[in-house]
């Protein structure tokens, strides 16, 4: 069977650095190339891409099999994706110049690449060197550290159209020889690019990190360069049992809570259409958002339903940001904000809805059962408790975005944790809750639903 007309699989196999692999040789600007070229010319529903591991001819990449022919094409470049798209792909031509067409050296040639490869892999295990992989993850903080700098800096704004390191240090008022350490860096993580000691933004750093582009993540992510600082502490955590270094929110800065508040609200526009979607909005007349943030999430329930009524519940100092939020929306006269604190706070009577987003995982069980029952409180007959967090497997080793978020919450709450879909079902029963159900999304979290009877 052959769904599409050809079928090409091209190797992007990384290695560590030294060795040679088809990403080493840029294969990934192939594949960007490739993909653009197939779309361009109206190929897309004939001709099907897949990245692949090696194809065990490493000295001489990017390679790449196209199917239904079996042409191995070795040594393919940026400038050579045109031709094979054309001449291949269009007029069923195969590239003389770029294919392996002695099947006899081909296999020997990876029967050898091969032979070499496992050799390598068993002296570097009898040494006992740490496995690549392992290595990999111990050091990851590394690259993100680069990027969290440049964040922080705001260096990707001040490099604007082009600029060299005096430039750029200059306008930030660092220092010039590790401004350049800093940004030769950045180039080989493909956020800069590099020529004739000019500095300029690629594509994705134009994109997210410059001061006003279009998607501007900046204030996003310093809330991800806050949190670094809370993870140092990790080792004294797990001596204390808790955070080290904790505060309240109300004790922390406005420019904290500006960046807390703008990570949670890129996270809640990505979920939140999905979310409404998986509950349903046509019923709902009446909606509590509780520590709602940048209201978010009562946005587009409103946005959902024309005869809904929303209340955003969170502290003082993040009610202006929701203010201004639901301004944008041109939703004010349906979304209205409370101040309060909602560990403490009645959560008022006569909710179709209560919703509790990226609640739950700051608080302790007790305080979870105790937030629990005032929400099931504040429902009307048959109005409903929906919880969107990260929820663990019965052991609480997976998922691992949720394990690890654990350990978040450790070093930033004194009793924050991620808890089971037991511990949930158990505390909405307990308030008094009916019909409890798990319901799946894609991504990190999932929602746990109860009905007050």
């Amino acid at each position: 069977m052959e769904p599409f007309r050809y079928h090409v699989f091209i190797c992007d196999q990384q290695k560590p650095e030294g060795l040679p692999c088809c990403a080493a040789r840029e294969s990934g600007k192939v594949i960007e190339a490739l993909r653009k070229e197939i779309a361009a010319r109206g190929l897309i529903d004939e001709v099907q891409i897949t990245v692949c591991g090696s194809l065990g001819l490493c000295e001489r990449g990017p390679n790449m099999v196209v199917y239904p022919e079996g042409v191995w094409y070795s040594a393919v470049g940026v400038d050579d994706v045109s031709e094979i798209v054309r001449a291949h792909f269009q007029d069923g031509k195969v590239v003389e110049r770029l294919a392996n067409r002695d099947a006899a050296a081909l296999r020997e040639e990876i029967r050898t690449n091969r032979n070499k490869m496992l050799a390598a892999m068993r002296a570097k295990d009898a040494s006992g060197a740490l496995p690549d992989d392992l290595h990999q993850k111990i050091r990851a903080f590394q690259e993100s550290r680069v990027i969290l700098t440049a964040i922080e800096l705001d260096l990707f704004t001040a490099v604007g159209q082009g600029s060299s390191a005096a430039e750029v240090s200059s306008r930030l008022g660092t220092n010039v020889r590790a401004t350049e350490m800093l940004m030769n860096a950045l180039v080989s993580l493909g956020l800069l690019a590099k020529c004739d000691g000019v500095f300029r933004n690629t594509n994705i750093a134009a994109r997210y990190f410059v001061e006003g582009s279009q998607d501007d993540s900046r204030l996003a992510v310093m809330h991800t360069a806050n949190l670094w600082r809370r993870w140092s502490s990790l080792t004294e955590c797990v001596r204390a049992g808790t955070s080290v270094t904790h505060q309240e929110m109300t004790e922390r800065s406005e420019e904290w809570t500006r960046s807390f508040i703008a990570a949670m609200h890129r996270n809640a526009l990505e979920r939140a259409t999905q979310v409404v979607q998986a509950i349903g909005a046509s019923e709902v007349e009446r909606m509590l958002d509780v520590g709602g943030g940048s209201g978010a999430y009562a946005i587009a329930f409103a946005r959902a339903n024309p005869r809904l009524k929303a209340e955003v519940l969170d502290l003082p100092t993040v009610i202006p940001i929701a203010q201004g939020h639901i301004h944008d929306s041109g939703l004010s006269s349906r979304i209205a904000t409370r101040p309060g604190d909602l560990r403490t706070d009645t959560l008022g009577q006569g909710y179709d809805l209560v919703f509790v987003s990226a609640i739950c995982h700051m608080l302790s069980p007790e305080e979870n059962r105790d937030l629990i029952a005032r929400c099931c409180q504040a429902l009307r007959a048959n109005g409903r408790v929906v919880i969107q967090d990260f929820i663990l497997e019965p052991d609480r080793t997976a998922p691992k975005t949720a394990a690890l978020f654990a350990l978040n919450m450790l070093v930033g709450t004194r009793e924050g944790n991620c808890y089971t879909e037991e511990e949930y079902a158990t505390w909405l029963r307990d308030a008094g809750c009916a019909d409890v159900r798990r319901i799946l999304l894609p991504g990190p979290s999932s929602l746990m639903v109860g009905r007050r009877p």
